[in-house]
C-alpha cells in the first residue's frame, strides 16, 4: 500500500496523534512502525487503499505476526494502534467500519514487574551516600527522586529547574500522554536533592533548565541514567540486573505493603486506569505468602 493517497493518511494521523491526544515522540514512533507494518502486508496482500481492509484482512495480518513470533502483548499493542488508526479514519470520514473492533489478541502470561525489597533498595541508595564526588551525589539523588515519587525514566530524565518547589516540598511531573501531576518528596530524596543543587552550577549556567545535567552541562540522557544506576548496583554486590523501573516497581509494592490504598498509588504513579496498577497487589500477595512460608508452623507441611 504504497501509494500516496495511503501514506497520506498515516501522516495526517500521525499529525492528529500528536496536536491532539499529544502523544510523546516515541509513542507516537511505535505506532507508526506497527502501521507500517499493516500497510507492507496489505501492499504484499493486493490491497491498494485503506478502505479495502475487513476484519478478514485484519485477522490474517495478525495471526501471520503470531506465527512470526510476536507475543500477546506485542499483538494487543499492534491492535490498539489499529483500531486507534481507524477511529480516525471513520471520524475523517474515509471509512465507516473498524475492521479490528472486534478482533482480540491472545492473552499473556501476566509477568510481575521486577522490583527491590526494602533493604536491597535501602542498601543500593545508602552506597553512594557520603562520597564526595559531585557526579555520583547527582547520580544518588536521581535514584533517591524515582523512588521516592515512583518515577518514570523518561519522567525524571525530563526534569527541569522549575518543576521543583522548594518552599512545598513538591515536585511538578509530566508523564505519558502529557498527564500532569504533583508528588510529594521524601525527606531523604529533598536532601540529595538540595545537595545536587548547591553542586550544578559548576557544570551547568542558569540558560539549562534540565534539572540532571553531564559533566559537559547537556541534559542526562536516558542511557546514562541506566548505566550509572547499573554502576551502583554493581558496586553494592547486587547479583542482579538493576534498571530505573524497579525502583518505581519497589516505590509502588513498598507502599502498597504500608497503606494498602491502591487508588492513593495509582494517583501517584500517573496510571491512567487502576487495571495498570493491580499488578502490585499480585506483588504484595507475593510478599505476604513469602513472610507466611517462612514463619507459620504448617505452612510447609507436606
Amino acid at each position: 500500500m504504497q501509494n500516496d493517497d495511503a501514506l497520506a493518511w498515516l501522516d495526517r494521523h500521525d499529525r492528529h496523534l500528536a496536536s491532539e491526544r499529544r502523544l510523546s515522540p516515541l509513542s507516537r514512533k511505535h505506532y507508526r512502525r506497527d502501521l507500517d507494518r499493516l500497510a507492507d502486508w496489505a501492499d504484499s496482500s493486493g490491497l491498494e487503499h485503506w478502505t479495502e481492509l475487513d476484519s478478514h484482512h485484519i485477522r490474517a495480518f495478525v495471526a501471520g505476526e503470531h506465527r512470526r513470533g510476536l507475543g500477546g502483548r506485542s499483538l494487543q499493542r499492534l491492535l490498539s494502534a489499529i483500531r486507534g488508526f481507524y477511529r480516525f479514519l471513520i471520524r475523517e470520514g474515509l471509512c465507516q467500519n473498524n475492521p479490528a473492533q472486534d478482533i482480540r489478541a491472545p492473552k499473556s502470561p501476566r509477568r510481575l514487574p521486577a522490583t527491590l525489597d526494602p533493604d536491597q533498595t535501602a542498601r543500593l541508595l545508602d552506597q553512594g551516600a557520603d562520597t564526595t564526588d559531585p557526579l555520583q551525589q547527582r547520580d544518588v539523588a536521581i535514584f533517591e527522586l524515582i523512588y521516592s515519587c515512583g518515577l518514570r525514566l523518561a519522567e525524571v530524565a525530563a526534569l527541569n529547574r522549575g518543576d521543583v518547589d522548594a518552599d512545598s516540598d513538591m515536585l511538578h511531573v509530566t508523564g505519558k500522554g502529557s498527564r500532569a501531576r504533583i508528588l510529594p518528596v521524601g525527606g531523604m530524596a529533598r536532601r540529595r536533592l538540595a545537595a545536587w543543587l548547591e553542586l550544578r552550577p559548576r557544570f551547568a549556567g542558569q540558560q539549562q533548565a534540565a534539572l540532571f545535567v553531564s559533566r559537559q552541562g547537556k541534559r542526562l540522557s536516558h542511557r546514562s541514567i541506566q548505566s550509572r544506576l547499573q554502576r551502583l548496583a554493581a558496586s553494592t554486590g547486587l547479583d542482579r540486573h538493576v534498571h530505573p523501573h524497579m525502583l518505581r516497581h519497589a516505590f509502588a509494592s513498598h507502599l502498597l505493603e504500608s497503606s494498602g490504598d491502591l487508588r492513593a498509588i495509582q494517583e501517584l504513579l500517573g496510571h491512567a486506569d487502576i487495571g495498570t496498577t493491580q499488578i502490585y497487589t499480585h506483588l504484595d500477595f507475593q510478599h505476604l505468602a513469602q513472610v507466611y512460608d517462612q514463619a507459620h508452623p504448617r505452612a510447609r507441611k507436606k
